[in-house]
């Protein structure tokens, strides 16, 4: 025999375990590796997991399935242990018999053995990422625990509601809705008895129907949202206002609702109404005058959403009407459209005479807002500004100066200020956002995003400004017609913010 051959040998004789003892398999190294004997531990195996569990293992211990697996290698007629049997032996010593491996019933599956309270939890957080549709109606199918736990109604807190054939011929949505509202009837009582945020989405013949089933069984209801929807009564609304102690928040945009629905609701709900968005139309003037006779003091947010053929005309007030008590608590108030608008100072004023607590003001498309105008506003903490004119004619008179009137009032405050489209001169914007670098108490600005695009800014301005604000994250200079080409885009982060003054300290001057 070869040296090398011998030595191989003499290596694997070596290696090799001693005789009678198996070598351990990969699922017992991994078994007594997680969950050893006496640890409190056990393991559960399914088709993609490994599960590691407290408390007592499975009914099958791991010494009868290995009494099974060696039972099953002595009976196979060609393994080790036959052939060793077949050979004699002087005194052969009768084998022990094995073990019997305990019959037991099917295995329900490792999901039943998950506590309710864990998977009450773990379905929380999915529902609070993805919404309780269409999760928990396929998981209660998975078995019964599962199906306990879904069917608790503390997960169905925020639910949208659609007929499946919207957008359909009248007759087949009807009878969509039909349908789905018979699914309702059982589906309000039983689950959504604890309901908060409901939205209702292409409901045009049963949306009365549903309310009023909301009413007897969601008395928790905080915030109703309808969209596209029709025949709403004030009736239905009132009614709901009075069921649902709760409900401080409403949105009706892209719906068609009456104004006196509208009104009525509202002085149902009264002081506690916090937020609310309507779309304009010829019945907002209405809508805004029950709001502004003290219907609702209370309220935070206010949201008028302008379409391209609607302009609200305010009516002018009376010689001798008196302003009402307005909104005291107000933080949000949206009149952004696209196009122009009527919407003046004195409306505006009316409207805010008394919200010393405004945090956002969106009056994009306003053209007729002037700087003198919102200097006279009693808010005095204002964080998000926008002014912007989007698509304006240049035929239309805009103002030339006045804009160091919002930066002084509000530049220690102020974290967004939209200015896009504006006809401010280059001295007035030059004393506008200089106004940044002379906070007082010697701070740093609260600025971080800053939208110049299509004004006259000039290269020392922009250069200005950035070198004030250290937490600018966002600069939009496109059309900027004073500025070197190159620099006339939209700066997103600190990085490509500071890359921008780099290029504008070291680019010639660009002639105005």
């Amino acid at each position: 025999m070869a040296p090398g051959v011998a030595r191989r040998a003499r290596r694997r004789v070596r290696g090799a375990p001693p005789a009678g003892v198996r070598a351990r398999s990969a699922e017992d190294w991994w078994w007594d590796r997680l969950a050893p004997s006496g640890s409190g531990y056990h393991l559960l195996q399914s088709d993609s997991m490994l599960l590691v569990l407290p408390g007592s293992g499975p009914a099958r211990a791991r010494a009868h399935r290995r009494a099974a697996r060696r039972a099953q290698r002595l009976r196979l007629p060609g393994s080790r242990a036959t052939a060793a049997k077949a050979k004699p032996k002087s005194a052969p010593a009768p084998a022990p018999a094995p073990t019997p491996a305990p019959q037991q019933g099917p295995d329900p599956g490792w999901g039943d053995r998950i506590p309710l309270e864990i998977l009450l939890q773990i379905f929380g957080l999915l529902v609070a990422a993805d919404g309780p549709v269409p999760f928990l109606g396929r998981a209660a199918r998975v078995c019964r625990r599962w199906h306990e736990a879904a069917s608790q109604p503390a997960l169905w807190h925020t639910v949208t509601l659609s007929p499946p054939l919207a957008g359909r011929p009248t007759k087949a949505g009807a009878k969509a809705e039909k349908k789905l509202l018979a699914s309702l009837e059982w589906f309000m009582p039983n689950r959504f008895s604890q309901l908060q945020r409901l939205t209702l989405i292409h409901w045009k013949s049963q949306v009365h129907a549903v309310l009023k089933l909301v009413s007897e069984s969601c008395p928790r209801l905080t915030f109703l949202k309808l969209s596209d929807c029709h025949g709403v009564t004030p009736d239905t609304l009132t009614g709901l206002a009075r069921a649902c102690p709760q409900l401080h928040s409403l949105d009706i945009q892209h719906s068609m609702v009456e104004s006196t629905a509208v009104v009525s609701f509202l002085e149902e709900v009264g002081p506690r109404m916090r937020k609310l968005w309507l779309t304009c139309s010829s019945q907002t003037t209405a809508i805004l005058g029950a709001l502004l006779s003290s219907c609702c003091p209370q309220l935070q947010l206010l949201e008028v959403l302008r379409l391209l053929n609607l302009v609200w005309l305010p009516k002018p007030p009376g010689r001798a009407a008196t302003p009402g008590p307005g909104f005291p608590s107000l933080e949000e108030l949206c009149l952004a459209g696209p196009t122009c608008n009527f919407v003046s100072d004195e409306a505006l004023g009316r409207l805010l005479h008394s919200s010393p607590n405004l945090r956002l003001l969106d009056l994009r498309g306003c053209a007729r807002i002037t700087p003198a105008g919102l200097r006279d506003l009693p808010c005095r903490e204002l964080e998000q500004l926008y002014l912007g004119l989007y698509g304006m004619s240049d035929r239309l008179t805009l103002a030339k100066e006045g804009s160091p009137l919002l930066t002084e009032k509000w530049a220690h405050t102020l974290r967004e200020l939209d200015l896009s489209g504006q006809g401010f001169s280059e001295k007035d914007l030059e004393q506008a956002l200089a106004a940044f670098s002379g906070t007082p108490g010697g701070s740093q600005p609260a600025l971080c995003s800053l939208n110049l695009r299509g004004t006259r800014v000039t290269p020392s301005t922009v250069s200005s400004v950035i070198s004030s604000c250290p937490g600018l994250r966002f600069l939009n200079l496109e059309s900027c017609r004073c500025l070197p080409r190159g620099l006339k885009r939209a700066y997103r982060g600190p990085e490509d913010v500071q890359r921008c003054l780099e290029q504008l300290l070291t680019s010639p001057a660009s002639p105005s």
